[in-house]
């Protein structure tokens, strides 16, 4: 089949236009055929070239494209420029169509002041459908044009998924959840022709390329182009495939377009983000990602999570890819303990709770790496003899407020949260809207300045999210309970 794309002159200002511009003619896309309506008219004023239509031409024609430049408004021209487009080989094609905004329309052509402006009712609107229709061209007798545009071909029906190679981790094992990540995708891809995998030239940090070992023919490669990247994947959903894209989280928010126009499409994209919050260590806040999860939980209809051991991981990219609609996987640089044996399921939607009695003095919820901060206050508490719940939130979104309240509820009204993010958007701010109206207090440890290079747990200290904090944080709630008693 062939791909056909309209865009806009005023739209070539884009930086994401060129990135597409850049991998089409990498992956030599001959056929895809692309239209720039040059009406030299912007929302406010005139476009950057205006009707220069070399200035367009030669743009394309530099980054490997087969550009051709039309009268927009010539239909054997433009009937011409698709015969060539479709013989030519081995590059995409740019019709460059030069074209006269509100053509037909005498009192609005080429005109400024008419985007997004509709015509008034009445005289106004009259006088242009009449000039409209002053030019229609009858069709010849018993021809029906419809008749002769063929049925788009449909992706063929995909053989059954296999089942799924399960976790094979031992207890103890330490493994970033990150390359388990890679582990689960390639599993996928044997198992399932649909699965596909994007990368932004980090596959052998983000451990996508064990994707690429397994399933070569599936694996596309984008280089530093995240906007291309997600907008690939958005094609290759609508074709059917189930894609991952996956790069370092924090370049994600150079996508932050495309991840909300996937949630308006509701296009079945699963994204995952790595090397995110200060527990990178060295490479330092510009690399590491601590409003990533704000960016995707702000759109309603995107799946959030956040697996904290390999096992977790592997179940839960399985359960992404079922998953109808947009999802995120956050994943982590660390390399952190397997906790959970290898039968275990998890859901899209729940949590577990790993450490609880009778006599917790307070619920603290953590994720990811913080989860293990958690674990070892658990410990530390414990052995004062102050026993605390603890919660892995490996699903932030949908998020299970009803389990959550109860712990909040049997625990003295109170949570703590513990994310390696910034205090805005983040596991704090889902747990408080999740126990909103219960009359459970929820505090907040998170990463409340910018952040600086360090090795990851001097990070996690210095920055107020590691267990010395969290037992800090535990004995001053209990302290303020005792005292209101």
């Amino acid at each position: 089949y062939r791909t056909y794309c309209l865009i806009g002159d005023g739209e070539s200002a884009e930086g994401s236009v060129w990135e597409a511009a850049h991998v089409a003619a990498s992956e030599r896309l001959d056929n895809l055929c692309a239209i720039t309506d040059v009406n030299a008219q912007g929302q406010s004023r005139s476009t950057m070239w205006g009707h220069d239509l070399d200035q367009f031409a030669r743009r394309w024609t530099a980054f490997g494209w087969h550009a051709i430049v039309i009268d927009g408004h010539d239909m054997t021209a433009i009937l011409d420029a698709y015969a060539e487009a479709r013989a030519t080989s081995g590059q995409p094609t740019m019709i460059v169509a030069r074209t006269i905004k509100g053509k037909g329309v005498s009192f609005a052509e080429g005109l400024p002041g008419w985007h997004g402006r509709a015509f008034k009712k009445g005289d106004e609107m009259n006088r242009a459908i009449a000039e409209l229709e002053g030019q229609f061209v009858p069709a010849p007798a018993a021809v029906d044009l419809t008749r002769q545009i063929p049925t788009p071909a449909r992706p063929a029906e995909p053989p059954a998924r296999k089942p799924v190679a399960a976790p094979s981790y031992k207890i103890g094992d330490e493994v970033a959840t990150r390359e388990a990540y890679g582990t689960a995708l390639a599993k996928l891809g044997e198992a399932d022709s649909r699965i596909v995998a994007l990368d932004a030239d980090v596959k052998n940090s983000s451990f996508s390329d064990k994707f690429e070992k397994v399933s070569p023919d599936r694996f596309f490669q984008n280089f530093i182009a995240e906007q291309v990247m997600l907008g690939s994947a958005m094609g290759l959903a609508a074709r059917g495939a189930i894609p991952f894209p996956s790069t370092f989280a924090c370049f994600l928010t150079r996508a932050a377009d495309f991840v909300r126009m996937a949630a308006i499409s509701d296009v079945n994209i699963k994204v995952a983000g790595s090397h995110a919050g200060v527990s990178i260590g060295e490479d330092g806040p510009s690399q590491m990602a601590l409003e990533d999860l704000a960016m995707f939980r702000a759109q309603p209809s995107y799946a959030v999570l956040y697996p904290c051991d390999a096992v977790s991981t592997e179940r839960l990219l399985a359960a992404m890819a079922d998953h109808s609609g947009p999802a995120y996987m956050r994943t982590s640089r660390p390399k952190t303990p397997v906790i959970y044996r290898n039968e275990e399921t998890f859901t899209i939607g729940g949590l577990k709770v790993l450490r609880q009695s009778k006599n917790d003095v307070v619920t603290v919820v953590g994720a990811g790496v913080t989860l293990f901060e958690a674990l070892k206050a658990h410990d530390l508490l414990q052995a004062s003899g102050v026993a605390i719940r603890v919660i892995d939130l490996y699903s932030l979104q949908p998020i299970d407020s009803t389990a959550l309240v109860a712990a909040g509820t049997a625990t003295g009204k109170t949570i703590i949260t513990v994310e390696d993010h910034y205090a805005a958007g983040g596991i704090g701010d889902a747990v408080a809207e999740a126990v909103g109206g219960s009359g459970i207090r929820v505090h907040r440890l998170a990463v409340r300045e910018i952040p600086r290079s360090g090795k990851p747990d001097e990070l996690l200290e210095r920055f107020g999210i590691s267990a010395s904090h969290i037992v800090e944080a535990v004995r001053s709630v209990a302290n303020a309970a005792k005292a209101a008693r």
